[in-house]
């Protein structure tokens, strides 16, 4: 990865963080983004080598300004050869408790803030030759459970999508990279939405006790260097990708009656 131009969104905490530190550690040139600036300074001083790590605050909601970013960001080192889709929020409501905003917030977040970046950066992967995309999406981007409706949504749209990008573009060079995390110890759950659009505001417990992000990050970039298309990282929950495929009618009892955080 030396030299190469490693660009990550949700880099001021938790996965997204820790990628960065392991890009750094192997010599990549780094953009690294987030709505906390202040939090991104901090993230470039703990990196190895900081001069080849530049800060670029954005907010994902924002689409609109999106394109514009993406333009700001090929600047700084003239390409992108990696994009991160890192940034994102949870949810921890039930669905008909959710308000609209709230479910269109985490759509426009986690789907479409994705999407507009990555097609930004996507027509000058194509002219340098190829590049590649990960996202960050979740084992509830593969089955839905309790209070997270919303954010299963998004994550699911991710894969419809991206999976259409990956035959589309496949030919030119192009490589999509799916990673699911189960319950990584992460603040994730600390800024999960509740119905009414405020940070839950305390720690689940499974999460709190999930696999360290240094240990997640790397698992990822193994899996990014492979070129992976799909990867499930986390502990025992990550038997509900299987359970779901082999045993559809069990797990769906299963999710209506486990004890959901």
């Amino acid at each position: 990865m030396k030299d190469k131009v490693v660009w990550t969104t949700g880099a001021s905490s938790g996965i997204g963080e820790a990628l960065v530190y392991a890009y750094s550690q192997l010599g990549a040139r780094l953009i690294i983004s987030s709505r906390n600036r202040d939090e991104l300074f901090r993230v470039k001083n703990g990196c190895k080598n900081k001069i080849n790590v530049h800060v670029l605050s954005l907010d994902l909601e924002n689409t609109a300004a999106l394109a514009d970013k993406a333009e700001e960001a090929i600047r700084i080192f003239g390409k992108v050869d990696l994009l991160i889709n890192s940034g994102g929020i949870s949810q921890r409501s039930l669905a008909l408790e959710t308000e609209l905003a709230v479910e269109q917030r985490l759509m426009n977040v986690n789907f479409w803030g994705t999407v507009v970046l990555s097609k930004a950066v996507l027509p000058l992967m194509i002219a340098n030759g190829g590049g590649q995309i990960v996202c960050i999406s979740s084992l509830v981007g593969k089955f839905g459970t309790k209070l997270r409706s919303a954010y299963a949504a998004s994550k699911h749209a991710l894969h419809g999508y991206f999976d259409s990008v990956r035959s589309e573009l496949f030919d030119r060079g192009i490589h999509i990279t799916m990673v699911c995390p189960g319950f990584i110890k992460t603040k994730v759950t600390l800024n999960a939405l509740t119905s009414n659009g405020a940070p839950q505001g305390t720690m689940d417990s499974a999460q709190e006790n999930g696999m360290p992000a240094e240990e997640c990050a790397k698992l990822i970039v193994n899996a990014v260097r492979l070129r992976k298309e799909e990867v499930y990282i986390g502990g025992k929950e990550v038997k509900g990708i299987w359970l779901k495929r082999f045993f559809p009618l069990r797990f769906s009892k299963y999710l209506r009656t486990a004890k959901v955080t």
